[in-house]
């Protein structure tokens, strides 16, 4: 079994730093990976309507993985947690964009189709509630546990 990588919505309608996109690139040509990318049609998630906001209806993948998703709301679709469950990793590291929300959202959903979610700390950023991703970190950790960071997959490698 092996480790797979999950990268959550680092596109350009998030303006992710340049720091966590040089880093996830580099940990994604490591390890199989798989992308989301949070597109919007408002037929399928009431963005712009609730929230005055949208992502781009067009927007790609800022790192290159082995299969990329489309996504319409905060969830990765159903189709890429089969991809995975049928991979069988012995963990998913999640890393991206919006720790406390699209991020956690992801482990919930790894979880629950019985993969071992582990979060990446140092290659994940929180949305404008706090940029930091501290609150989604320590969300994950009272809910899943497994946090990791990229010190640590190297001294493992």
């Amino acid at each position: 079994m092996r480790d797979m990588l999950l990268v959550v919505d680092v596109q350009p309608s998030f303006t992710p730093p340049d720091w966590l996109v040089t880093g996830i690139r580099a940990l994604a040509k490591r390890m199989p990976s798989v992308a989301t990318v949070e597109r919007h049609d408002e037929s399928c998630t009431p963005f712009a309507r609730q929230l005055g906001w949208h992502p781009a209806p067009d927007d790609e993948s800022l790192v290159a993985a082995d299969r990329v998703f489309i996504k319409y709301g905060y969830l990765p679709p159903r189709e890429m947690i089969d991809y995975l469950i049928a991979q069988q990793p012995a963990r998913v590291l999640v890393c991206g964009m919006q720790t406390e929300t699209c991020v956690l959202g992801a482990g919930f959903m790894l979880f629950d189709a019985g993969l071992s979610p582990t979060l990446v700390t140092d290659l994940t950023v929180g949305s404008s509630l706090d940029r930091s991703g501290e609150l989604g970190a320590t969300l994950w950790r009272h809910h899943f546990r497994q946090l990791t960071a990229v010190a640590q997959l190297d001294s493992q490698s």
